[in-house]
């Protein structure tokens, strides 16, 4: 059995000696260094010159610096930017500004997997990777509620770099929810992962195909809308609340025999097999070397890509059925 960690099991008196600058204030950083503060925990916020994040951070009550200056302010920073900033970020601010005994945090395993940050020997590079997205992590501690995290040390240069970790994990909220023993490889590789061929990847793909499959078969957009995607949330709280047999359990007998007899149909052997070269990939580094190229190149069949999804008529239709739907905000 994995190990778990709850906020009774872990001591972040470690922690409450050092000054945390949080690296970036979006998704992730807003939420990791809000949390953090409510927590108690000193904390400074570390951003580029004329970021736009600035006004909110300081409207929020952080002191902003610098990220030079932030580094040198603190004894861990937390680096909450996108993996294809991380390594300039580090080269160009943050690696000659560390003392010994500081700790690097990392929010994803991403570049130190696949090295584009290569610390030096003699700070603790840690992890704590929370299972959800930034604005969720901050609206569930908002609730004294806390989303899943993994931990996982790299570098145990103090020989406390588990324990601050853990602290570090607690004072986001992780705690509430269990702190998952792990690695930087296993938790890059899943994540990377479960993006691709399930969670987003995956099911874009199934919910663009499906509405394909009704629309050209004459169906009217609005009920091919309602049935491939609004109501795939239902499904999935129930999954989420109660596993694939609590779903099951709460639909009618008819889908549940469309869930066996169909289900294999559509996500078959050939299926597996691809999800086995996508995994592949990404353990290789196939995956990483390709996205960092794309960065250095521009970015233009990212964007690309993405004018074309924006323009799938799934997007319109939801758009125009969303957009009567007031009460969606107070669901998400």
């Amino acid at each position: 059995m994995a190990k778990l960690y709850y906020d009774k099991d872990i001591d972040d008196q470690v922690l409450r000696d050092k000054t945390i600058s949080v690296i970036g204030y979006g998704s992730q950083g807003h939420a990791h260094a809000q949390n953090l503060k409510d927590s108690g925990f000193n904390v400074i916020i570390g951003l580029y010159e004329g970021s736009k994040s600035k006004e909110q951070a300081e409207h929020d009550g952080f002191e902003v610096f610098s990220i030079s200056d932030a580094v040198k302010k603190s004894q861990l920073i937390s680096l909450c930017i996108p993996d294809p900033s991380m390594k300039k970020v580090y080269n160009e601010d943050i690696k000659d500004n560390l003392d010994e005994n500081d700790i690097l945090l990392f929010a994803h395993g991403f570049a130190i997997l696949y090295e584009e940050v290569k610390p030096p020997e003699n700070v603790d590079v840690i992890m704590i990777a929370p299972k959800a997205p930034g604005h969720r992590v901050r609206a569930v501690f908002e609730r004294d509620l806390g989303v899943p995290c993994l931990i996982a040390v790299d570098k145990d240069f103090s020989g406390k770099a588990h324990e601050i970790g853990l602290a570090y994990g607690k004072g986001i909220g992780g705690g509430r929810a269990g702190i998952l023993e792990t690695t930087f490889k296993e938790e890059t590789e899943t994540d990377l992962f479960g993006e691709q061929a399930v969670l987003c990847g995956g099911v874009t793909a199934l919910i663009k195909a499906g509405f394909e499959v009704l629309t050209e078969a004459g169906y009217q957009p609005e009920s091919a809308y309602f049935e491939v995607l609004h109501e795939l949330k239902l499904i999935v709280d129930l999954i989420y609340q109660g596993g694939l047999e609590g779903m099951r359990y709460s639909v009618s007998t008819t889908a549940e025999y469309g869930d066996y007899t169909v289900g294999p149909r559509i996500i078959d052997d050939s299926v597996k097999q691809e999800m086995k070269k996508v995994l592949d990939d990404i353990q290789s580094g196939r995956f990483a070397r390709e996205w960092i190229a794309e960065n250095d190149e521009g970015l233009h069949k990212y964007d690309d890509l993405r004018e074309a999804d924006l323009s799938h008529p799934v997007e319109k239709i939801g758009k125009e059925l969303r957009a009567m739907m007031p009460w969606l905000e107070s669901t998400t």
